[in-house]
């Protein structure tokens, strides 16, 4: 189905854009971040089978703003889009294109609550230019951190990666997630360069007889790294890194989210590259095509 906004209704938008640009004074970027928050709720009713505005329920509103927490989005960008959708349908209202606004009987998110950290682009590149490629495990702590975040794989998933799970001329990797539900995950080119470099400089070093069998991520002794010892690497190269946001293993996988739904990534595609099987309690997503995955990987992620 096609979710392109009907032409009277992207008129409406390009109108409320040109709004907000002439009595708010807002930056291009920021009328570019309400123009996408727009369009991903209109993608959301599509999945909901939904293309009348008017029929648009209270219940709904609150399924996407469930959608977007349970993807990682902090509440700051979650209130933003509450804003923008409350914005937007009471132009929408006022300009008679709908008949009310459901949204005003929901109480905007508080910003205040605390989630998880989520590293800027900046700061992600700030912590990869940390580990010491003159070694061995500086290549693979560098290498890690790419995957890391090239997937946004939870902490088993990363540690757990064999050989056998690397499809690199396809640009992607097999990953086994809770309850050892099989996926198969897009992989930037950076990320893949680096596995090729750690596969050919730092691996072949730290492997191990009769320990390290295919396991991809090894540690000294030549056995897989623990999810300790992961958590501590990614504690310490952010500190050196002088990142002063509490930064954790989940925090990466919260950014891979984030960036590639502020980039205009497809909520549906996003959800599926990190297997989230049940991120809401009604049924809009389904079976997405594996190209559009990697279309939509290689389009919004920063180092696609």
């Amino acid at each position: 189905m096609n979710s392109e906004l009907p032409t009277e209704l992207s008129q409406l938008l390009n109108d409320y854009l040109a709004l907000l640009d002439f009595e708010r004074n807002l930056s291009q970027l920021s009328i570019q971040a309400y123009k996408n928050d727009i369009r991903q709720f209109y993608k959301f009713l599509i999945d909901q089978k939904k293309i009348d505005l008017n029929s648009v329920s209270l219940k709904d509103l609150v399924e996407f703003l469930k959608v977007l927490s349970s993807l990682g989005l902090t509440n700051t960008s979650i209130a933003r889009y509450f804003s923008s959708l409350k914005g937007f349908l009471n132009y929408l209202l006022l300009s008679g294109y709908i008949e009310s606004n459901p949204i005003e009987k929901l109480q905007a998110p508080k910003i205040a609550q605390k989630l998880p950290d989520v590293l800027t682009v900046e700061d992600i590149n700030k912590v990869f230019a940390q580990p010491d490629l003159s070694k061995p495990l500086g290549i693979r702590d560098r290498t890690m951190l790419e995957v890391f975040y090239a997937c946004g794989l939870r902490v088993s998933e990363l540690i757990n990666l064999t050989v056998s799970d690397l499809y690199l001329d396809d640009e992607a990797i097999r990953v086994f997630g809770k309850g050892s539900k099989e996926r198969i995950v897009p992989i930037g080119t950076s990320a893949i360069n680096w596995i090729k470099k750690y596969l050919t400089e730092s691996r072949p070093i730290l492997e191990k007889k009769n320990k390290s069998f295919t396991t991809l991520f090894l540690n000294i002794r030549g056995t897989k790294i623990s999810r300790m010892g992961l958590w501590k690497l990614i504690s310490y190269y952010s500190k050196e890194a002088n990142i002063e946001k509490n930064v954790h293993p989940h925090t990466f996988r919260h950014s891979f989210a984030t960036h590639l739904l502020e980039g205009g990534a497809d909520l549906r595609a996003v959800q599926e590259m990190l297997g989230h099987s049940d991120i809401s309690t009604t049924q809009i997503y389904t079976h997405i095509d594996r190209d559009f995955i990697k279309q939509e990987h290689k389009r919004f992620h920063p180092r696609g």
